[in-house]
């Protein structure tokens, strides 16, 4: 004999069932909304709109208006120069309500003093070649891999790193990879989508990146740091150069894993 409370545990679990069925069989929506300024409530183009489930981007167009594949449950990024980035929850409201607006708060800059010391040059190569910086920064290779880490500027620290590399690479950088295996298969994909990366050729600041990863900054850069990419690299890099550095060094671990 089935008791009440079996009875409405089949029920719960069918009404979930066929809900779940239902969303997994319904293609993600098309959003159409709209980016304006919280101050005058203008349209804002060009504004860079990333789905950060499907990694997916697109920008406004003249009129603010924006057009991406999402669900319910997704988080849109949304970033534009100026202006304070935000991850907009895709809520029912959102994606089925035509003429939805999402504002933007405008940011204030104060841009510090910067000294310029121009190179002393004469023109004469013999001369000039004394006055400019000569980088100490050196390459190496592991063996059975066919590209190169950018080393340290430290000439001792860097050796330290390859012999620890030639004699046991995989346990080197294993750790740092294996926690972050989900967040890091996105990289194929992030680097595929051509709005994403004209975005990220802008960026110096890691804010998208870590968004678009998941993975914080200090450990985007303890991973180019295992990989033995310079500090300077690491600090001045734009988030493209990142990225393309950060999936270099995974796929290599990846064939070092295998």
């Amino acid at each position: 004999m089935i008791t009440p409370k079996a009875l409405l545990t089949s029920i719960l679990f069918f009404l979930t069932l066929g809900v779940w069925a239902q969303n997994e069989g319904n293609p993600p929506k098309q959003l159409r909304a709209k980016v304006v300024s919280a101050t005058n409530s203008l349209p804002l183009e060009s504004v860079h709109i990333i789905n950060l489930q499907s990694i997916v981007g697109t920008i406004t167009d003249q009129e603010g208006v924006f057009v991406i594949p999402a669900q319910v449950g997704d988080t849109l990024y949304v970033t534009y120069l100026g202006y304070k980035s935000e991850k907009i929850r895709v809520n029912n409201d959102l994606l089925n309500i035509e003429g939805s607006a999402i504002a933007l708060t405008e940011l204030a800059y104060a841009l510090e003093e910067v000294v310029v010391r121009p190179y002393q040059l004469t023109g004469f190569l013999e001369i000039d070649i004394k006055y400019l910086p000569i980088s100490t920064a050196f390459q190496y290779s592991i063996s059975g891999l066919n590209k190169s880490y950018e080393a340290r500027n430290s000439r001792s620290r860097g050796a330290q790193k390859v012999i620890s590399s030639l004699l046991n690479p995989l346990e080197s950088i294993s750790s740092l990879f294996a926690k972050k295996a989900p967040q890091l298969r996105k990289l194929p994909n992030i680097k595929q989508d051509e709005s994403i990366r004209s975005l990220l050729v802008t960026k110096f600041d890691r804010e998208t990146l870590t968004a678009l990863l998941q993975i914080d900054r200090s450990e985007i850069e303890r991973m180019l740091n295992q990989c033995n990419y310079s500090e300077g690299f690491i600090q001045s890099a734009n988030d493209l150069q990142i990225l393309d550095a950060l999936n270099l060094c995974y796929e290599e671990y990846k064939v070092l894993n295998r």
